[in-house]
């Protein structure tokens, strides 16, 4: 599993990389222009990054919006308070907050939460449900749902193609496993296997042109 780290601080980044590299592997940069490469280059399980970059107000903002695009979650590093992060964000709101000063504890807690999403959203793929089960019900024309009670630890969703409807899992974040066929997120298309982050409240526009069968498991724990 890979976590992208973007800090502008030489010192910070590698101690903190240090510190994430027992969990993932790490991808260190300190610049917006580096972190935007490091994005459209590959995919990563959590994206840390700091909210000031190299003296600019609104970098950390930059990489939220990237990775948000492209389906990552993020979680923001930042000395500000929760209100003066929460002023320059918006209307973004991040995945998860690190406030500096912190202490090893916390660092390896928020990305051992991102990390065992992923694993959890694995090992529901491992036990898929029959495709004759009753467990599946339509939820919109073309599209079948399966596990789908608001508690539910996981759910499926089986698309056919050419189907679309509106995200509406909005309570709480997920984690997805694309494991067949391709979908489009508000214009972002991906294709099988993939591992995607919908964060808590966004509702994209679903669709596939082949179709499509997803796993979905619910982000639990507090940020």
């Amino acid at each position: 599993m890979k976590v992208l780290l973007v800090e502008d601080d030489p010192s910070l980044r590698e101690g903190m990389g240090e510190l994430v590299s027992e969990l993932a592997d790490v991808q260190a940069v300190g610049t917006l222009d580096e972190a935007l490469r490091a994005l459209a280059a590959d995919r990563f399980e959590l994206v840390m990054t700091d909210m000031r970059i190299a003296g600019g107000h609104t970098d950390g903002r930059g990489v939220l919006e990237a990775a948000r695009r492209q389906r990552h979650p993020v979680a923001i590093v930042s000395a500000a308070g929760p209100d003066e992060v929460a002023q320059v964000l918006h209307p973004s709101v991040p995945d998860a907050l690190l406030i500096k000063p912190f202490q090893v504890d916390d660092i390896m807690a928020l990305v051992e939460r991102f990390l065992a999403l992923k694993r959890q959203v694995v090992a529901a793929a491992r036990e898929p449900v029959a495709g004759d089960s009753s467990e599946w019900t339509e939820l919109s024309p073309g599209v079948k749902g399966a596990g789908s009670a608001p508690d539910s630890d996981r759910t499926w969703l089986r698309l056919a193609a050419e189907a679309a409807f509106p995200w509406n899992r909005s309570r709480s974040a997920h984690g997805v496993l694309l494991l067949e066929g391709d979908l489009e997120l508000d214009g972002e298309r991906y294709a099988a296997p993939c591992y995607l982050f919908i964060s808590q409240g966004a509702s994209p526009q679903v669709k596939t042109r082949a179709g499509a069968l997803a796993v979905c498991v619910p982000l639990r724990g507090q940020a």
